[in-house]
């Protein structure tokens, strides 16, 4: 039922995938973490005698913090090869569960799951598969395949967990034919009856958007948790209708999200990866919203950087808006470098599946520049990287054709000399034509200095000279 890069290993190759990703302190990535913690299911159901020699002894204590995904498998995989506990219920997995902060929504779901499957293995309870295994690295699970492998558990007779199933209806969406939504009907579970339910309304409905500026007048950065410093863009959304029918851990997702809403973890380091963004593939705002003020936390008081979490979101299924734009904002001028390279990255990909709005990008920098939060020599740096990859000049090009003529009205225009060289590269380079009146106006100017040399290279570059 499972093919292509999550296709169930050996054995032996299941045992040493595991070895190394449980000894190993990174993160396993989505498609390693999601094939070895579905073949943990799929061996568990055909021998779990054999499973349990296979994989042997797992380790119950970390000499140094791992992953959340290390250490979310190292507990399943103990589940798997321990002792039954038949008098269990994995029906009471959930209970006791208290939401503590919004911000962690996503995380909610992915720990629902994982807490799920561990309580059907520790209750010996057969799974054949996980109902929410990607088809693909960004975690998106096609609707027939899904279809499928709720066929499989009707002819089995078994009863799908509702955490798994709720994950893989939230990985479940875009365009969807009506040959799968009768296929869909076509299925005699209560579950089946949901999918197609589901299939019919596009999969989550998206929610309505806020963007709101940080309360308070701008002050200077503080390194101090949780100061409010006014100088941040954030964005919130409405209430998603429907979640009665999900366990009560997916609900965060679905109530009003307050931007500003403050809690003691604010900054979730181990929530703003891939992984978190597969949760809920095809609305990347949903995640980029609820994690934007970790994002920019990087950028004006040295947080801790979000790589894969910025790449991850350009590489979503779903559609790119506010919160997406915004985040790749923050990473193309935070502090750490491997935030920035990613921004580019993010950025070039963005642009190559046709899903950058760069004036919308353009805007968002203009904004948080003159605020204070960005600043301009990083932005710069970031820009002008990204220009040398395949692709990127016409990507930096959308964005600055928006940003300069704002930078150069609102800010002082002496800042931006370099960045008026990257924008004359990256107009060269893409076969840009036009004229911006701002720069025109300056290039005007009498005199030798770098920002004005800069600025004539750039009105020749857009009129072709």
């Amino acid at each position: 039922m499972i093919e292509g890069e999550f296709a169930v290993p050996s054995l032996g190759a299941l045992a040493d995938e595991v070895a190394t990703v449980l000894a190993g302190r990174r993160d396993p990535g989505v498609v390693a973490f999601e094939r070895l913690l579905n073949a943990v299911v799929s061996h568990s159901f055909r021998d779990r005698e054999a499973l349990t020699a296979a994989l042997g002894p797992v380790p119950r204590a970390f000499t140094v913090i791992p992953h959340a995904k290390v250490r979310c498998l190292a507990a399943i995989v103990r589940a798997a090869v321990g002792p039954v506990r038949a008098e269990e219920s994995w029906e009471n997995s959930g209970t006791g569960w208290l939401e503590l902060c919004q911000h962690e929504a996503p995380g909610y779901v992915a720990g629902a799951r994982a807490g799920e499957v561990a309580a059907r293995l520790r209750a010996g309870d057969h799974i054949p598969f996980l109902l929410s295994v990607p088809n693909g690295p960004t975690g998106a699970v096609e609707a027939y395949a899904l279809v499928e492998r709720l066929a499989e558990y009707e002819r089995l007779g078994i009863r799908p967990g509702p955490a798994d199933l709720g994950q893989a209806l939230l990985r479940c969406g875009g365009l969807i034919g009506p040959e799968v939504v009768r296929a869909a009907e076509s299925l005699e579970s209560a579950e089946g009856n949901r999918l197609a339910a589901w299939l019919r309304q596009g999969g989550l409905p998206h929610p309505a958007w806020r963007r709101e500026r940080e309360a308070g007048e701008a002050e200077a950065p503080s390194k101090r948790r949780g100061a409010r410093i006014g100088r941040r863009i954030l964005v919130g959304h409405e209430a998603i209708e429907g979640r009665g029918a999900f366990p009560r851990q997916f609900w965060s997702l679905f109530r009003v999200f307050e931007p500003q809403i403050s809690c003691p973890h604010w900054t979730l380091p181990d929530f703003r990866d891939a992984h978190t963004v597969a949760t809920l593939p095809w609305h990347p705002e949903i995640t980029a919203a609820r994690l934007l003020t970790g994002v920019a936390s990087a950028a004006d008081q040295d947080g801790r950087g979000s790589p894969t979490f910025l790449e991850a979101l350009a590489a979503a299924d779903g559609p790119a808006g506010p919160a997406v734009h915004l985040a790749v904002a923050y990473g193309l001028a935070s502090l750490p470098e491997p935030d920035r390279e990613a921004a580019g990255r993010a950025l070039v990909a963005l642009a190559s599946r046709d899903r950058l709005d760069g004036e919308l990008l353009g805007r968002e920098l203009t904004e948080l520049v003159e605020l204070g939060t960005l600043k301009v020599p990083l932005l710069t740096e970031s820009l002008r990287a990204t220009v040398a990859l395949p692709e990127g000049a016409g990507a930096v090009w959308a964005v600055l054709a928006t940003a300069l003529p704002g930078l150069l009205a609102r800010t002082r225009p002496q800042l931006h000399g370099a960045l008026l060289a990257v924008a004359a590269d990256s107009a060269r380079l893409s076969g840009a034509r036009g004229e911006l009146p701002e720069v025109t106006a300056l290039a005007r100017r009498p005199g030798s200095s770098q920002l004005l040399k800069q600025a004539r290279r750039l009105r020749d570059a857009l009129a072709g000279a």
